[in-house]
């Protein structure tokens, strides 16, 4: 498995620390950008295009990006179990019963392996 870059980022995120909704910072904070001078610029877009349709956009982006995740991805599959969590909880739901109804399997195996009466006998003969 490939090692995961923590700086590739899937896409822009809202920032959950932002001023309206964090919709202005999660995008500087993608593009790399000042905050400042994003928050100017739309601001200035907000001015000399009228406020409706940049309200709007910026609304419209609201709801489309995906609040930034609390913690950091450590690796793909943390990536992915977030994207899939935010499309649909219920999918991610299923798929961590899954995940964890397969430990249950081994764990029980593993139980009826370590009770099992052949196991105290060949452990007795391979101690002494």
């Amino acid at each position: 498995m490939s090692q995961y870059n923590s700086q590739r980022r899937p896409g822009p995120f809202r920032s959950r620390d932002g001023v309206l909704l964090g919709v202005i910072k999660g995008l500087a904070d993608y593009f790399n950008l000042s905050v400042f001078w994003t928050r100017v610029v739309a601001v200035g877009f907000l001015l000399f295009t009228g406020i409706w349709p940049i309200v709007g956009l910026y609304l419209l982006a609201a709801l489309i990006m995906k609040p930034e995740p609390v913690v950091a991805f450590v690796n793909e599959d943390d990536a992915e179990f977030y994207n899939s969590y935010t499309t649909s909880r219920h999918m991610a739901l299923k798929r961590l019963k899954r995940h964890f109804d397969q430990l249950d399997r081994r764990l029980r195996r593993m139980e009826d392996r370590v009770t099992d009466k052949e196991f105290d006998w060949n452990r007795r003969f391979y101690q002494g």
